[in-house]
């Protein structure tokens, strides 16, 4: 744990050293560490869609995740079985985390926005065994049964649905005793897919460690975190890393209530109107969610806010967003970064040191980021290259799940490059560049165009396509579809709201194209590759006439 009073980031990171013990998992540690010592003390507040407000103690969720537990072994579920979980923010998500961890198996989170298509391609490779879910994600997951041979139950929270389980009548009928498996810090806790950019999502295998390693860049960007008091929220998604382990996790690790919440769509007054009624002292808000709240005349004389700290990440905010923090919060938002692979790895904190517009900060106290070439040669100061974490790092994934080349070729020689390009000043700061990948990063999702163009071949209207991000003011960029077609089909406004139906229902609909353009021909490499760049700056033409 890092110091809570400031001192310099110099004398942070120089005494800084990592404590990862042999055996560690994570759901002793982020639950019944707590229970055991406070019983009684505040763990969650959910406000459900009514707005129905329930409070829940660490001693309450001990209970829950060990019934929970005791369930799944129930069900046949074993250590290092897969368990996907595919709920919004919910008790029934945290404790169904919690009993995964503490029963030796993997977790999968999944978004709840996914459509059929994307869930039975995550849970066919994962081999997933149990889905604990809600009737909207059992009734996707009815039309795919068939073709998920090793998924044998599903739950739901919220009563019995054809052909699953219901989850609370199970609960009721299993003890609140149980020993949690002994992992060791290295065993396998959670899969989280990870879009690329060609092709399926890759998963990202991590070990119970990650939570350890996640909490340098938490505790910095979260101007020292945790001071008593403290309490947080984040619309970000719990079926990210973002969510889960930037939010979640790491707050119940040090003992901090967090609010949970899906709001059935997001607004900057509905944000403004939560931090105020729970008191969030903390918050992590996506660049897209700080934009939206932007829009709100005066919010600062409308809701009298108590924030501590703000943090975002997933691209550089700006001077202009920077200044609008500190009229509207009376902080200094503090940007981290990472991926799922190997996340919160650089950060600021504007108690520790100067923010930078531009700059995503300096490397978490413990994580060792520099500036590569391909082969993994440091370059020096001012120099453009790689964005690479090096290893070995407690928060670094352990591979991608069946993807042995995959794995292999994230690596040069022991940098992790982060497919992110970047320059380090002689301060130690790095400026974000852009990706060196396709990856479109949309209202805070990275979306890999690989998965969407799969989706879109699927379509008989369809020959050939490419996907392609387009600069957005509030999205930060959208998804643009380029798009073939086969022979005796029109390219008009009605096969493009096909076609955007076709990605929305069948993937998710933050993957949908927003835009769609026919062409005759897409520009291609002498192999056969589509040359992004050129579409790219097609896309830009026709959008400017």
């Amino acid at each position: 744990m890092l110091p809570i009073t400031p001192q310099s980031y110099e004398d942070i990171a120089s005494d800084f050293r990592w404590n990862i013990p042999e055996h560690y998992n994570i759901g002793v540690d982020v639950c019944d560490k707590w229970a055991l010592r406070e019983p009684d003390r505040l763990a969650l507040i959910h406000i459900a869609r009514d707005g129905g407000v329930r409070r829940y103690s660490f001693g309450q969720m001990r209970a829950l995740s060990n019934r929970m537990a005791n369930l799944l072994r129930a069900h046949g579920a074993a250590q290092g079985d897969r368990i996907g979980i595919l709920l919004p923010q919910a008790p029934e998500t945290a404790f169904s985390h919690v009993a995964a961890y503490k029963n030796g198996c993997i977790a999968i989170p999944l978004f709840a926005l996914f459509g059929a298509e994307a869930l039975e391609y995550r849970l066919h490779d994962s081999g997933a065994k149990i889905v604990v879910t809600n009737a909207e994600g059992a009734a996707k997951l009815a039309g795919i049964r068939d073709r998920l041979p090793e998924l044998k139950t599903v739950f739901t929270i919220d009563g019995p649905q054809p052909g699953t389980v219901d989850l609370h009548a199970a609960l009721a009928g299993h003890g609140e005793d149980f020993t949690p498996v002994d992992t060791r810090a290295d065993d396998p806790a959670v899969i989280i897919y990870t879009s690329g950019t060609t092709g399926q999502p890759k998963g990202a295998l991590h070990a119970h460690r990650v939570l350890l390693g996640h909490l340098p860049g938490v505790e910095m960007s979260h101007n020292l975190y945790p001071l008593e008091g403290d309490r947080i929220w984040t619309p970000a998604d719990w079926a990210w890393i973002g969510g889960l382990l930037d939010v979640l996790l790491p707050s119940w690790h040090h003992g901090v209530a967090v609010v949970a919440h899906r709001f059935e769509k997001f607004t900057g007054e509905a944000a403004f109107q939560l931090l105020q009624d729970h008191g969030v002292r903390n918050c992590f808000l996506p660049p897209t969610a700080l934009k939206m709240m932007r829009t709100v005349a005066e919010p600062e004389k409308r809701w009298k806010l108590n924030l501590r700290s703000v943090a975002s990440g997933g691209e550089s905010l700006g001077a202009e967003l920077l200044d609008w923090g500190r009229k509207t919060f009376g902080l200094t938002i503090n940007e981290f970064y990472g991926q799922t692979e190997c996340n919160m790895t650089v950060s600021s904190n504007a108690v520790v040191m100067p923010a930078r517009p531009g700059s995503i900060g300096r490397a978490a106290p413990g994580h060792r980021v520099e500036i590569v070439d391909d082969q993994g040669r440091q370059l020096a100061v001012g120099e453009q290259g790689n964005i690479a974490v090096h290893r070995p790092d407690p928060v670094m994934f352990l591979q991608y799940w069946n993807k042995p080349q995959a794995t292999a070729d994230k690596f040069a020689g022991d940098w992790l490059l982060t497919g992110d390009t970047g320059v380090k000043d002689d301060e130690g700061y790095i400026r974000f560049v852009g990706r060196d990948d396709d990856v479109i990063t949309s209202a805070g999702y990275r979306i890999g165009p690989g998965e969407i163009e799969d989706n879109l071949l699927q379509h008989a209207a369809v020959k050939m396509a490419a996907v392609v991000g387009a600069p957005d003011a509030e999205r930060t960029e959208i998804v643009v579809a380029i798009v073939v077609l086969n022979a005796g089909f029109a390219g008009d406004a009605a096969m493009k709201r096909e076609l955007q139906q076709h990605v929305k229902t069948r993937l998710a609909a933050h993957e949908y194209p927003r835009e769609v353009y026919f062409v005759e021909e897409l520009p291609m490499t002498t192999t056969g590759k589509v040359i992004r760049r050129q579409l790219r700056d097609m896309v830009a033409g026709w959008r400017a006439a």
